[in-house]
């Protein structure tokens, strides 16, 4: 209803019903005024409704005192039963009177004032009263009451047809706009740019472009004011009236279609698209990858913002905890709600490749957080049927979760092993898997929980030495195990898998040397990966001290391969001897030269990537072949001048420095063979 000047004249306040039409005058005034704050307005919108809700309650009260007790007098019936048709008959002319002049421009009723407005809704519930009174009755087709019956039915449709015009009127036309200036996304472009990187089996980039988008799991309900506070109580009053005439399923159509269309521009607004099941499977991973990111974000506030306004919005129209309340709630929001489960579903069923693992444990965790929330707007039984494909979509994602992370663990297995890596550095699967595991450690929680329906499954594939040890063992190791028992043994199993595939990967290479070198590597690498990250909480101290071991034993038998042979010819055995031949001794060290320099060209293409292990390896190397080759040299110079002797100590220490840079080398004018 239109909103008159603060001046104007109060009627006079003649009888209770001016009264309250004067106060919901006032009510509606202030609430006009926009320096009013939101919490002033909701007590004013709730002052009005209750004045009218407590008019239309005291009319329905005093029209159920008695049936006839007022119109007819026990001394003087048949007399008193004529004058009362006439003053029906009156009434309703009355009534038809307004409702009809109203009738011929609607659009005025409703603009001149408050009071023309509850004039006509006065009206309109005298009709309605009226036809209470005639059917309590009785009355056959013959009574000339009947008459003034049908014609009371007939002004009351006309009345409800325009209210509830008006009803739907007054929600369109004083709609709040939905801007959600409190939340923020990044601009698409960003996400188009972030979406097309795809991540494969064997990506060097992998740890970098493998980045985890922070989820907000503590966004907290946020009520806005979907339709402005001062056409509350008009919208309450006119539902009443609506209601008490028995228009209860045309006031809830109207205001059902309304609301579902405003939630339908809330997720244009968001920018989610209405999309099928197949749209979403036929979609590439780079356009999907941003939507994924997208529906997050916008998921959480519909649930968290728009969803609460909306309940909120039923109830100030229809009474808080009223069954139709929430049944208009449930009908207007469903088909947005399962739009958004629809994306969810199908991601579900999409192919389970294990680069969109993380996106799903988003959406998992993200839907997850959210089921409290849900469950509370869903509560009854109305909306169980939205309650329950809420949890069945999350379900769904918990499935595909599980489906995928075996799916990994597969492809880790069946990576193909054709062509050795050159310099035997670290394998990019190596790189892939560890990184996998490392971001997979933000959802500890959640991945924890969906694992635990295969860790009997996967406890027999373990060996004893990579099982998750004893309870002694976990209290030594803080506990990891008990922690996340589940992902724990998962991991390990993961980690056994690309042990054994890097062992077959080692076979590639014909030098056992680089085979022990190449394994060295990535088994340090695995494990200063879980040292140095939050795996050391899964994976435990122990496995890290077996696996130390392990590349320690690999690195002293790639020492030995490279180096036992030539360092054999150091051997002083003979060198005291006077019987020596010179002959032998010349040969001893052109051998050891012949052999150095070809260690050096080769293993100079070699690569170390890790510095201190580098830098450790080279100290090993330069501890165990200076101490062998300066006595040698010292006491062969007892035998034969100096001029066989191409290198000093210093000189192979220092092009010991040269190794495994991952760049071939060779030494300045070599030895002729």
């Amino acid at each position: 209803m239109a909103v008159e000047e603060s001046e104007q004249v109060f009627p006079e306040l003649e009888s209770e019903e001016n009264l309250i039409a004067s106060v919901r005058h006032i009510v509606k005034v202030l609430g006009s005024k926009k320096n009013l704050t939101s919490d002033a307005k909701k007590i004013l919108a709730d002052l009005g409704s209750q004045l009218s809700s407590m008019n239309i309650q005291s009319e329905e009260e005093e029209g159920k005192k008695g049936k006839r007790e007022d119109d007819i007098d026990e001394g003087d019936e048949d007399e008193e039963g004529e004058e009362d048709i006439g003053a029906i008959e009156e009434r309703i002319g009355l009534i038809e009177e307004k409702i009809m002049r109203w009738e011929e421009d609607r659009s005025m009723i409703w603009d001149m004032g408050p009071e023309e407005g509850f004039e006509y809704l006065n009206a309109a519930n005298e009709a309605r009263k009226l036809i209470e009174k005639l059917e309590s009755l009785h009355l056959s087709k013959e009574d000339q009451e009947y008459k003034c019956l049908q014609k009371a039915y007939s002004v009351l449709q006309t009345a409800m047809a325009h209210l509830e015009e008006k009803f739907s009127n007054l929600l369109i036309q004083n709609r709040q706009p939905f801007e959600p200036e409190y939340v923020s996304f990044r601009s698409m472009e960003e996400d188009a740019a972030d979406g097309n990187s795809i991540v494969s089996l064997g990506d060097e980039s992998f740890e970098e472009s493998l980045r985890r988008d922070s989820v907000s799991r503590g966004s907290e309900e946020h009520v806005i004011e979907l339709v402005h506070p001062a056409v509350i109580p008009d919208l309450r009053c006119i539902a009443n009236l609506l209601f008490a005439s028995n228009y209860v399923q045309e006031c809830s159509q109207a205001y059902t279609i309304v609301r579902r269309d405003a939630l339908d521009e809330c997720l244009f607004i968001l920018e989610m698209e209405r999309l099928s099941i197949e749209d979403v499977l036929k979609m590439e991973w780079g356009s999907l990858n941003s939507k994924i990111k997208r529906w997050i974000w916008a998921v959480k506030i519909f649930v968290r913002v728009y969803l609460p306004s909306e309940r909120s919005l039923s109830d100030q129209i229809f009474g808080e905890g009223e069954p139709v309340s929430q049944a208009c709630f449930v009908d207007a929001s469903k088909a947005s709600i399962l739009q958004l489960l629809n994306f969810g579903e199908a991601m579900s069923i999409g192919p389970h490749q294990p680069e969109k693992l993380f996106r799903i444990l988003d959406m998992y965790e993200v839907l997850a957080d959210l089921m409290p929330d849900i469950d509370a707007l869903y509560s009854d039984e109305v909306g169980s049927s939205v309650n329950f494909e809420c949890h069945e979509v999350l379900k769904r994602l918990g499935d595909c979760v599980r489906i995928t992370f075996l799916e990994f663990k597969h492809v880790i297995d069946t990576n193909p092993s054709t062509t050795p890596l050159v310099g035997g550095g670290i394998h990019p699967l190596a790189k892939y898997v560890m990184n996998y595991l490392r971001t997979l450690t933000d959802y500890s929680e959640s991945l924890n929980h969906l694992l635990k329906d295969q860790e009997e499954e996967d406890a027999v594939s373990l060996s004893p030495d990579t099982s998750p040890g004893t309870e002694e063992d976990n209290r030594s190791q803080g506990g990891s195990h008990d922690r996340f028992p589940s992902m724990a043994l998962q991991f390990l199993s993961v980690a056994l898998v690309l042990e054994s595939n890097l062992e077959e990967k080692s076979k590639l290479y014909k030098d056992t040397s680089l085979q022990h070198l190449f394994l060295m590597n990535n088994i340090h690498y695995m494990a200063e990966k879980v040292k140095g990250s939050e795996l050391r909480i899964i994976f435990g101290d122990e496995w890290i001290r077996k696996h130390n071991w392990k590349f320690q034993q690999h690195e002293l038998k790639y020492e030995r391969a490279s180096w036992s042979s030539i360092l054999n010819l150091l051997k002083d055995e003979g060198v005291h001897s006077n019987s020596v031949s010179k002959s032998l001794l010349k040969e001893k060290l052109r051998s050891f030269y012949l052999g150095f320099e070809d260690i050096y060209r080769i293993q100079t293409a070699w690569l170390v990537p890790d510095l201190q292990l580098r830098a450790d390896l080279r100290i090993s190397i330069s501890l165990k072949v200076i101490q062998a080759y300066r006595p040698f040299v010292g006491k062969l110079c007892n035998h034969m001048s100096d001029r066989y002797i191409r290198y000093t100590a210093d000189d192979l220490e220092n092009y010991l420095l040269d190794f495994f840079e991952g760049s071939q080398q060779l030494l300045q004018n070599p030895i002729r063979r």
